[in-house]
């Protein structure tokens, strides 16, 4: 592998180090890149021109060492610039010390045996505070190089201001997959939130209204992140949707029917867990199937917690597939809660996750709040325990059995 160099550093040294500082910073219009101190104790602060690579390290030697000798040399440095007038005639208006005014030479030199072409040069000598003197120039060739180094920055820039349109566009469109509307339950209140981890993702939750008394409940976790997953997203939005009919009266039939179409529309590795829910007020009966997804949570009204475990397998790796349809009752003050794996296995500092059990306790804290609100309380806790950057999309739903009956 070959081995990358780059130049650090150029020292150079000065009497007064905070002096100097106003100098390259106000006068030459320089940034500084870092400060630090050595281990001898002296400070060292590295400056550079804003849109250059090149870093001076000024130094403020003791007064009786030999570096102090150094101070107000000719220095060897020559920063390189488009146009030496134009750069002169500005820093010369903010009190820079020129030697003389720009001037032209015309350079010979040789390339492989051979006189290559006379370039031109336009060069003078500045100083700092300290007479420390530097030359500025311009080359021809230099100037070629620049232009290009331009040309191609403007256009990666470009490239750059495109795929963030692309992908603002890409998240305004998913947002719209996500229900823009409630259906009404009399006898339960319900909310769903996704936090993404970047612009798009694959997290995926939705409710169905099945007729006027069910309702589909739906938490998908698509393997992978970004563009691609947000692509499968979309994709398993439109089969889920367009096969509801079938979840009527036969759930297995319908996932079986979205895990067909699942396959054959997308690449061999592709995947997703999902967790398939109904309910139905007129029986307070939640049948649900679990592919492969977390377990689903119902905290009862008495402190009781229930596991709604996985059914069968994921959704998109195998053409025959079967699943199994399992049953809960939902009580006058049960919570029932689905959430993605970026809720639980959101870490701390010390590489903790924060877990099922964590993940119970902050819903029964939040359990007398509406939904909407509890989700937000819920994801807040989360984010209070993983303060460090987001890496993946956080989802949850939570559904409250009021203890009213039915209020149509």
């Amino acid at each position: 592998m070959q081995q990358l160099l780059r130049l650090h550093s150029i020292d150079i040294y000065v009497r007064d180090l905070e002096r100097s500082l106003e100098f390259y910073r106000e006068k030459l219009g320089f940034e500084i890149v870092f400060d630090a101190r050595l281990q001898s104790g002296q400070r060292t602060v590295g400056v550079a021109p804003p849109d250059g690579s090149a870093v001076l390290a000024l130094i403020q030697p003791e007064t009786n060492a030999p570096e102090h000798k150094l101070i107000g040399r000719a220095t060897r440095l020559a920063f390189v610039t488009e146009d030496v007038a134009a750069t002169f005639r500005l820093w010369s208006a903010r009190g820079v010390r020129f030697r003389h005014a720009p001037r032209l030479r015309r350079i010979r030199y040789q390339q492989d045996g051979a006189e290559s072409p006379i370039w031109g040069e336009v060069f003078t000598r500045f100083e700092d505070r300290d007479r420390n003197s530097f030359a500025l120039v311009s080359f021809d060739a230099v100037n070629k190089a620049i232009e290009e180094q331009r040309r191609a920055l403007a256009a990666k820039a470009e490239e750059e201001r495109r795929s963030a349109q692309e992908l603002e566009i890409a998240r305004q469109v998913q947002a719209r997959l996500f229900p823009q509307r409630l259906p009404d339950l009399g006898t339960l209140e319900y909310a769903g939130i996704c936090l993404q981890a970047r612009q798009v993702g694959g997290d995926y939750y939705d409710f169905l209204q099945l007729d006027r008394n069910r309702l589909a409940f739906v938490l998908s976790d698509i393997a992978g992140k970004g563009m691609a997953a947000a692509l499968l997203m979309a994709n398993l939005q439109a089969n889920l949707r367009s096969q509801s009919l079938l979840a009527l009266e036969e759930p297995a039939r319908f996932l079986q029917s979205v895990n067909k179409l699942f396959f054959e529309n997308t690449a061999a590795s592709a995947y997703a867990t999902l967790f398939f829910a109904e309910y139905d007020e007129r029986f307070e009966r939640l049948r649900y199937v679990n592919c492969g997804h977390l377990p689903g949570l119902v905290l009862r009204a008495d402190g009781g917690v229930e596991r709604l475990e996985s059914t069968c397998t994921v959704l998109g790796l195998f053409q025959v597939w079967e699943c199994s349809v399992a049953e809960q009752v939902l009580a006058a003050g049960d919570l029932f809660a689905l959430y993605s794996d970026g809720v639980t296995e959101a870490f701390d500092d010390s590489d903790e996750e924060f877990g099922e059990a964590r993940l119970i306790e902050a819903l029964r804290r939040s359990r007398a709040l509406r939904p909407e609100q509890a989700a937000q309380a819920v994801l807040e806790d989360v984010r209070a325990f993983s303060p460090r950057e987001q890496h993946d999309d956080m989802t949850l739903i939570i559904a409250k059995r009021n203890g009213n009956g039915r209020q149509r």
